[in-house]
């Protein structure tokens, strides 16, 4: 088997039959489900996937190793739930797959949508990141939140084409997402001894918002561009106020 593409999941949101549907070019379809209350599982299984349940969440990078280890394909093909393969980028992966050579992996250009808009600017594009290598020669890293593929020694190229990223369709869990991921940014930190204080929530906030709207030219945006600024500083906030509270306890 050649290439498989590879999912974690739970409650995958209404992208979810467009994903599967953007990678019948792929050998099979493999989908890790944490505990999904919707029709996940059934979209799932009407696209064909080999589906696999946990019991626990272990944090992102752990899951992704577990999901890896169900994988059969020489290539993995890593997709979230809200994104989908474009014919030009399903057609760069095809060709590299099939030269590519030992100790080589390949990173996708995301391209984002934000409430009715693809974002080019901001530093959201090109959003580049590794999600095709060899399963024998590389895997995810540990972090619990924005893990990677840990790929030491690798030579990296960009595929051509988007992966296109419906990150943001629904305001209430949007922000419900971000909450839950500056949570498990601050218990990351908070494992490792770190501390915060709220001055430092304010500080870094701030910079976000300067850093997302004006350094990264998210003006260029118009009001998405804006939004999306306000939004990347309250996530900042989030971050060291939840790392605070976890200290004071």
């Amino acid at each position: 088997m050649k290439l498989s593409a590879v999912l974690i999941t739970k409650n995958a949101g209404p992208e979810f039959a467009k994903c599967l549907e953007s990678l019948a070019f792929a050998d099979e379809i493999v989908v890790l489900d944490s505990g999904s209350t919707d029709d996940t599982l059934a979209v799932a299984e009407q696209f064909g996937a080999r589906i696999f349940q946990s019991d626990d969440w272990p944090g992102f990078g752990p899951q992704r190793q577990r999901a890896q280890s169900h994988a059969q394909g020489e290539w993995l093909f890593w997709i979230d739930t809200d994104e989908v393969v474009t014919p030009e980028l399903a057609s760069s992966i095809q060709r590299a797959i099939e030269q590519a050579p030992a100790k080589k992996v390949f990173q996708v250009k995301r391209l984002s949508w934000f409430f009715g808009r693809f974002i080019r600017h901001s530093g959201w594009y090109p959003d580049k990141v590794v999600r095709l290598y060899r399963r024998e020669e590389f895997g995810y890293d540990d972090a619990l939140v924005h893990e990677k593929v840990h790929c030491p020694g690798a030579s990296v190229e960009t595929l051509g084409g988007d992966l296109l990223h419906y990150t943001a369709t629904n305001f209430p869990d949007y922000m419900s997402k971000s909450v839950r991921y500056a949570e498990d940014w601050a218990e990351g930190r908070a494992r490792r001894g770190k501390k915060a204080s709220l001055f430092s929530a304010c500080t870094h906030s701030l910079g976000a918002f300067v850093r997302k709207y004006l350094l990264q030219r998210g003006f260029l945006d118009g009001r998405h561009g804006f939004l999306l600024a306000v939004t990347t500083a309250i996530y900042a906030f989030n971050k060291y106020a939840a790392l605070w509270i976890k200290t004071r306890r």
